[in-house]
């Protein structure tokens, strides 16, 4: 049977609209960038989405581990004939147009892929030294793969005096500040499916046992770890602020927008008084929009 592809206009739209439905801070963000790198950010997004859908779909959810990894695997291999040439359906047309334009390796789609499957038998982590890899897989990749998108500004690459600036650590600590910011933000659902992300010797370090957890117990002891982690995610943030002024002017405002954005997440948390079992932690519409000038001025600033 031959596949019929959409145009290519009509592959990305769909990867639009899949952004602005599922993700509204950042979609908000990409919109403030140029057509192309907003298309391109809009692909590897939905790319990144249908990764994380091979295990934590509703319908994955109930299936066996073992279907599972065989998914992982099948995903993994038509990845890396993405990278190749091959092209089978809407999304690989956008993420292939995505690679000829900026160019960038394959390692942080396979690593991504490698999170997905530590999520297959790892419901617990230790310390968060194991957190921290899981972070990286995960949502640290997502800043590999977009930085070549975001690129850098011409004044640092082409002065004679400067050397080409290494935007990949602020990337991948942007993209950790996120995931522990999702991490803290989701622990009550993520309760639901059996899973802890939160250190367990940190846990353990301030009182807070696993039953309690799960029991959704809001204590001194609970608000005093949740601001301990709220402060780690904090400071991941202030890791990556210092490669966004290397950015292209023209990706300074909305990757400003987006950080601002999502770390006013951890600033609800602390409104809700750390109670993150019976309330969802967002940043309100009027409050995105009226952040975006000051996002504006910082952007300014190199």
């Amino acid at each position: 049977m031959v596949t019929v592809l959409p145009s290519l206009e009509q592959a990305y739209d769909d990867c639009r609209a899949e952004t602005a439905q599922w993700a509204k801070t950042f979609y908000l963000g990409t919109l403030l960038m140029p057509p192309a790198k907003r298309r391109a950010i809009w692909a590897i997004y939905v790319w990144c989405r249908r990764t994380d859908e091979l295990m934590d779909s509703a319908e994955a959810q109930a299936r066996p581990v073992e279907e599972l990894s065989a998914r992982l695997d099948a995903w993994e291999q038509r990845t890396r004939e993405l990278f190749d040439g091959t092209v089978r359906d809407g999304l690989d047309l956008v993420m292939a147009d995505t690679l000829q334009r900026y160019p960038q390796p394959l390692q942080p789609y396979l690593d991504m892929i490698e999170g997905q499957r530590m999520d297959l038998l790892k419901h617990r982590y230790a310390s968060f030294a194991e957190l921290q890899l899981y972070c990286y897989r995960v949502a640290g990749t997502v800043g590999l793969m977009t930085q070549e998108v975001m690129g850098v500004d011409p004044a640092y690459t082409t002065a004679p005096w400067s050397d080409a600036p290494d935007t990949s650590e602020a990337a991948v600590a942007l993209g950790i500040a996120n995931q522990l910011t999702n991490i803290l933000r989701d622990v009550g659902e993520d309760r639901g499916r059996g899973r802890i992300y939160l250190p367990l010797d940190e846990l353990a370090r301030f009182g807070v046992s696993e039953e309690q957890l799960m029991a959704g117990v809001v204590d001194d002891h609970w608000r005093r770890l949740m601001a301990f982690q709220l402060q780690r995610a904090r400071d991941w943030f202030a890791r990556s602020e210092a490669g966004v002024r290397w950015l292209a002017p023209d990706a300074r405002w909305p990757v400003w927008a987006s950080l601002r954005l999502y770390r006013g997440i951890l600033d609800v948390i602390e409104q809700h008084g750390y109670d993150v079992f019976n309330k969802r932690a967002y940043v309100p519409k009027a409050g995105k929009l009226l952040d975006l000038p000051l996002s504006f001025v910082v952007a300014q600033v190199r």
